[in-house]
């Protein structure tokens, strides 16, 4: 039993790189991207294309990806995902050109997803004790927060002292070492069969569907709203994505049985997910925008400002938020931890063109820390209720609403701010109030948004079964383990 336990444990620390490494590369590259404009000759147009060739294809294929992860092994999936990733990370390094980076990007986020999507299904296999679950996913999501938390001061660290190629060469030891500790400490598993599941045709139109929606809304700021590119692109998205639901239901294998859907828990912690997510976007970017264009703070001014925040939700998703669930379940953690949010953005929603630190933001910044609440209830609440065989399914279901989620408020809230913003400026308005004005807007929207998570979570989420098919099958195999 000892060994069984040691050897989850380590899966778990492996797990967790993978989506430390992960969300670092998400964020690492902003930093660099004056540098590699600079180096490689990329144009302003090409140089966006090196943040949405990663979310491309790694919104697009997480539920793919997941799905992929139940048929041939979670393992495997985990496996290919990471080795593609370093790979990739490694030819992004040494790219000579805008189009070598650009393909490198792409194919760093396909390991991604495929390594992402599967590694809540693995770890709600490993841990079946209620309480040791909650410990585990707490400690997921701490990775997640600092991974987001570092990812910029790490690429401003390596672009200075070494060069931009290293934001990539650095993932390839980290890649190796993921792969080699892997294959020691996640169990095997040979997944219930691709007859189980292959729908081709289910595996295109949901791909596409995703892949052309990301984009279309990644785009969003360029095109507007209402231009025909956006309203042409996202109709073409939905219709792919409505026939994909529409072959499930009739497919003798499909590629996503839509008994998932049946779970409230599943539908209300993905909604409320995509809409948490949208909304902490104000703080994650808006914020940091208000403290250097309106206070004028420099970056380590702004990175220092925010501290408190990063250290709030590291700390409580790691030390508080399990304890908290074992004792009044997630849904409840999840509530109150959004219920801090709402607050926070309240606050910001009242900040002026001269706030000052300690009497403005910090106190939005110590409520933030309720986001340490509730990324891992919501984890939690998404993985109860799917069966065992569909848990890379659910998993990767997760992670896509997340990245669409995040890729929603980008689209909305920058785009509000900035069209309030130019309103204000049209009007007469200094450069400073104006775009404050676009802020505060922004905040006010985020608030709302957060409320209506707030509104599903208490509408629709139930408190899930201690034990449930998933749990029972997966200590039983544990016992006959260590028999």
């Amino acid at each position: 039993m000892s060994y069984v336990r040691n050897s989850r444990w380590t899966a778990l620390g492996v797990l967790s790189a993978t989506g430390l490494m992960t969300i670092l590369d998400g964020s690492i590259v902003t930093v660099a991207m004056p540098a590699i404009q600079e180096d490689l000759g990329f144009s302003g147009a090409e140089l966006s294309w090196m943040v949405n060739a990663y979310l491309i294809p790694f919104g697009g294929l997480l539920l793919l990806a997941g799905r992929l992860g139940d048929l041939i092994g979670r393992r495997t999936m985990f496996l290919t995902g990471n080795m593609i990733f370093a790979g990739a990370s490694l030819l992004a390094g040494a790219a000579t050109g805008p189009g070598l980076l650009i393909a490198a990007r792409f194919l760093q986020g396909v390991g991604s997803a495929l390594a992402s999507a599967v590694v809540l299904g693995i770890l709600v296999t490993l841990f079946t004790d209620p309480r040791e679950r909650g410990k585990a996913i707490a400690i997921f999501s701490f990775t997640g927060a600092a991974g987001a938390s570092i990812g910029q001061v790490l690429g401003g660290v390596l672009t200075d002292a070494l060069s931009w190629p290293w934001i990539f060469f650095i993932n390839v030891p980290i890649g190796v070492i993921t792969v080699v500790l892997a294959l020691l400490a996640l169990p095997a598993d040979r997944g219930i069969g691709l007859a189980a599941g292959a729908d081709v045709l289910g595996a295109v139109l949901v791909t596409t569907g995703l892949m052309l929606g990301i984009y279309t809304v990644v785009k969003v700021e360029e095109y507007g709203w209402f231009a025909a590119h956006t309203l042409g692109l996202g109709a073409v998205s939905l219709a792919l994505l409505a026939a994909f639901v529409a072959r499930q239901a009739t497919a003798k294998a499909p590629l996503m049985p839509l008994r998932i859907l049946r779970s409230r828990n599943v539908v209300g912690a993905n909604l409320a997910q995509m809409l948490a997510l949208s909304g902490m976007f104000a703080f994650q970017v808006l914020v940091a925008l208000y403290m250097q264009r309106v206070l004028g703070y420099g970056a380590l001014d702004t990175g220092l400002a925010m501290l408190p925040a990063a250290v709030g939700i590291g700390s409580i998703s790691l030390f508080v938020s399990a304890r908290l669930s074992a004792r009044f379940g997630p849904r409840a953690v999840l509530m109150a931890g959004l219920a801090l949010l709402i607050g926070a953005m309240l606050l910001l929603i009242q900040v002026t063109v001269n706030a000052g630190y300690v009497t403005h933001l910090l106190p939005a910044m110590l409520l933030i820390s309720g986001g340490g609440l509730v990324l891992p209830a919501l984890a939690t609440l998404g993985m109860s209720g799917a069966r065992e065989s569909d848990a890379g399914l659910a998993s990767g279901l997760f992670n896509t609403t997340q990245q669409v989620g995040m890729a929603i408020g980008v689209a909305v809230l920058s785009t509000m701010a900035a069209s309030r913003t130019g309103e204000l400026l049209a009007s007469g308005a200094g450069q400073a109030a104006a775009l404050t004005g676009g802020y505060r807007l922004a905040f006010g929207i985020s608030a709302g948004l957060l409320l209506a998570a707030f509104a599903v979570a208490l509408a629709v989420l139930r408190q899930p079964a201690v034990d449930g098919p998933t749990q029972e099958k997966a200590a039983a195999r544990e016992t006959s383990a260590t028999s």
